[in-house]
Order: C-alpha cells, then structure tokens, then sequence
C-alpha cells in the first residue's frame, strides 16, 4: 500500500493539536508506522477560524459525510465531541469499512456497548487512547503491556480541572468559589464546570478502564458519583491535621465476582502516591495479579498531549492496514468476553473510614448524643477534633471513624442531622489508603 490516509471529523483543540503533530513529525511517523500517513480530509462548522495550525484549504470542509464517504480514506478520526451527532458518524464510518479513532470519553462511556459491537460486526479497529488521561498512555497498558492480568485495583485522579482545584485550596487555603473562578479565568476550567467538578468526567474514564480491564462494557449510571462543590477549606484543613490530604479519586476494585466502581472526594494520607499529584495532572493507579503496582502520570488534557494519544492511535492502525492484518483487536481486548457480565456492588454495601464535619452549638452533651447514634449503628470513633471557636454561634466537632458500612453511615448522619444541636448540614468523607 502506497499510503495511510486519515479524515478527521472535529477541528477544535485536540484537533488542531491532531493536525500539528501529523505535520510537524510527519518523518518520524512515516519512519515508525513504515508508510506516509496523510492527512486528506478536515470536517469542521467552522472552516474560517485560525487554529495556530497551517491547513491547506483544500482539505477543509463542513460536511463530515465528505470525510466518512471519501473510499481513499482508510482512518476516520472522530474529535467533534458530543452524543448523538458523533456515534452516529462513527457507525457510519464502521459500516463503509473504515477505522475510527476517538477521543470520545462520554460517548464510549454511554454507548460503549453499542459501538464496541460495531467495530467486530463490521471487522474494523477501534483505537480509543485519548479517551483517558490525555497523553498517558494508559489505554494501551491496559489492552497490551499488562494484558496477562487480573486487574484487582483502579485507582484515578482522572480530572485535571478538579485536582487543580482542590490544589489550589489546600495549597493557599482558599474557597472553592474563587479557585473555580480561577480555573476558568485560566482556561483550566468552562464555566460552570459541572461535568469536572460533580465526578461525571472522571466516572466516564473510569467506565472505559475498567469495560478493558474485566472484558465488557460497564455501565455509566451504576457508578457512583459525588463532586468537590460542597468541600471547605476547613475540610482540607482537619483532614491535614488528621495526616491526610482530599482528592477526587475514581476507583475500581475486584472483590471476586462483584466490583466497586465509585466517584467520590477520599481522604489519603499524606504519603499516599496519589497525594503529591497536583495542580492540572493526571494518575492511574493499576494493580495486576502478577504485575503488581504501575501508576502512570502526566497531563490529562489539553492540546497537544491529547492529540499525542490520537495520533498514537493513528499510527497503531495504519502499522495494521500497512501488514494487512484481517482481524483487528476487539475494542476491549477479550476476543472472548466473560458470559457472566460485570457486577457493580451498590455504593450502600460499602465498607470504609470515614470522616464527619458536624457544626453544632457549644453545649453540654453534644458529643454524647452524636457518638451515641453512631454507637447504635455500629460506628466506632476513631479520633475527635473538637475546637472552641465559634463561627456564627458553631463550632466544628470533626470525627474520623473505625471501618464502617456505608448503608449504616448514611442512616446515622441522617438522624445526627435531625437533631437540634445541629446549625448545618453534616459533611462525609471516605477514607482510602488508611
């Protein structure tokens, strides 16, 4: 074959860094995947914008249909982001014949199954490396290098946006209000920034990780989510004093036939690896049967280390159209998925430490009454932070507990909340890596 030629649907950032990359290493790549890899068609809206990118004219043009009909493209690469609009050109792609790479995490997440199904249907590879922490190549791990493993554990600081965040409060002590307004003002953030900050982001990552890592497609919704927004520094203040630090930790477990698939704020130790992972980065931790412990690092987002994995991508497939391979690898890597599907523990089954922020008066009796209600549901104290200041007629009694059910936390802090002493609402934490 002469060439590999590529059509890319979506020429916004990761796609002007997609096209940068081709460019400027076009040697290198030509040199790895042994044949030119070319770029012949551009699909955009808007065709008129600068990108930072010299683009000859002639490849642009606003119909995606021009990228996905074109027969000389062998690699349709779809970065227009989105639900519908883009499965539906990414099946189209599939039925002509072609290769489709995406960056595409929501999608993948949400409709995994479906398009994952249409990729061995029609005989054609889907490369998805850019789906997850930007330039990290984690994807590729998970499929090749640590392929002859049982993957007991995911653990993810998967949002760039929400770790800086939670940086920037623990590191100077400031309000999650004004560090948001930051991020955005930085352009680290959109404004709002809902799906970084409410753990849907980071859940659609984890979603991808783990439908590779156990064989089949996991299901978004049964994964548990819960954002930052309602942290305070005095949060991250106490949990500092209690030797942890807070981050936002996607995590996955094998617990043998069923898996914990959950979102949330945790409290790490301060020597924890995750805990020194700061401001815009990404991590994954992943623990084998036999490989044991790898954690992967860099930048989750931006231009050019995600359209780095894309163009990864790029050159994984066209090294296959180059050998003539007829039948490429199943999307999740299991050319026999388990019969038995995946199995997600409810969130209430749970079995962790935790950690309370009550506001309560300064009265009498105080903690009697709440370490009674966790008493009767089984909760054991651990330590207790009680301070003597009080702000605006409250003062914090911070708790960190024993092992605990989460079905049983949430009964008792409902009940602590319903009683007088109480000015606020109670705040949770789990507790990971004690």
């Amino acid at each position: 074959m002469s060439g590999i030629n590529v059509g890319i649907i979506g020429f916004g950032t990761v796609g002007a860094g997609t096209v940068e990359i081709l460019t400027k290493n076009r040697e290198i790549i030509s040199s790895r995947v042994g044949n030119e890899v070319t770029l012949r068609k551009i699909a955009d809206l808007d065709i008129e914008s600068d990108r930072g990118v010299p683009v000859d004219r002639d490849l642009l043009t606003t119909e995606a249909m021009d990228v996905i009909d074109d027969p000389d493209i062998h690699v349709v690469v779809e970065l227009m982001g989105g639900l519908q609009k883009a499965k539906e050109y990414i099946l189209k792609a599939m039925e002509r014949g072609k290769h489709v790479v995406t960056a595409n995490k929501a999608l993948l997440a949400e409709s995994g199954q479906e398009i994952y199904q249409a990729a061995e249907h029609y005989g054609v590879s889907l490369a998805f490396e850019a789906s997850v922490g930007g330039g990290i190549p984690v994807i590729g791990a998970l499929r090749g290098g640590l392929s002859a493993n049982h993957i007991h554990t995911t653990m993810g600081i998967l949002n760039g946006t929400s770790n800086y965040i939670l940086s920037r409060m623990t590191q100077e002590g400031l309000p999650y209000d004004r560090v948001v307004q930051e991020a955005v003002e930085l352009g680290l953030a959109e404004d709002p920034p809902t799906l970084d900050v409410d753990g849907i982001d980071a859940a659609h990552k984890l979603a991808i990780l783990m439908s590779i890592g156990f064989g089949s497609a996991v299901s978004f919704e049964e994964i548990y989510k819960e954002g930052i927004t309602e942290l305070t520094p005095d949060d991250i203040r106490f949990a500092g004093e209690f030797g942890y630090c807070i981050k936002l930790l996607a995590i996955s477990r094998n617990l043998g036939g069923i898996l914990e698939a959950r979102v949330h704020p945790a409290m790490i130790p301060k020597d924890h690896i995750m805990a020194n992972v700061n401001g815009a980065y990404n991590a994954i931790y992943l623990e084998g049967d036999f490989v044991g412990s790898n954690v992967y690092y860099g930048l989750g987002a931006g231009r050019r280390p995600t359209g780095s994995a894309v163009v990864s991508d790029i050159m994984d497939l066209a090294r296959q159209i180059r050998l003539g391979l007829k039948m490429p690898m199943p999307p999740l890597a299991h050319v026999s998925p388990p019969e038995a599907g995946i199995h997600i523990q409810p969130m209430k089954e749970l079995n962790t430490s935790y950690y309370f922020r009550f506001s309560v008066l300064d009265s009498p009796g105080v903690l009697s009454k709440i370490s009674g209600i966790l008493g009767n549901h089984k909760i054991s104290i651990a330590s207790v932070i009680q301070k003597g200041r009080e702000v605006n007629g409250s003062v914090p009694l911070v708790m960190l507990t024993h092992e605990a059910r989460e079905s049983n936390v949430q009964k008792a802090v409902s009940l602590i909340d319903g009683l007088d002493v109480l000015t606020g609402k109670s705040m949770i934490i789990r507790v990971e890596g004690k």
